[in-house]
């Protein structure tokens, strides 16, 4: 079970990185004229940062109260004692939220070192 967690953490870690490096490229104009108006390195990086682990950790929220609401349905429905300790709920979000800012690493890195000139002159 721990093998098939830990390959879906992976491939989700994959998919926000990939998404972020597309939002990197799309947004070259921006972070050219952000670092061109006196716009650090580290604020760069920490806006990209802080965009991918809302992203993962909004998916984790979402995630989270979908199983709840399983484990209330069958509950309900089953009359089965399902419940979730209060512990593995903030694992849950706190994994969740550091695959986001591993997987969020390179490219707020990538981002953060553009050359404010060239990333004017992107189409």
């Amino acid at each position: 079970m721990i093998l098939i967690a830990a390959i879906a953490l992976v491939v989700g870690g994959v998919g926000v990185m990939n998404i972020m490096l597309v939002n990197v490229t799309q947004r070259t104009r921006e972070i050219g004229l952000r670092k061109a108006l006196g716009g650090t390195r580290r604020d760069i990086a920490i806006q990209f940062l802080s965009e991918a682990i809302t992203l993962t950790g909004i998916g984790g929220a979402i995630g989270i109260a979908i199983d709840l609401g399983v484990a209330l349905l069958a509950r309900v429905a089953f009359d089965f004692q399902a419940a979730a300790a209060l512990w593995s709920i903030f694992l849950g979000f706190g994994v969740s939220t550091t695959v986001g800012l591993v997987a969020g690493l390179w490219p707020a890195l990538k981002a953060a070192r553009q050359d404010p000139i060239e990333a004017l002159r992107y189409e």
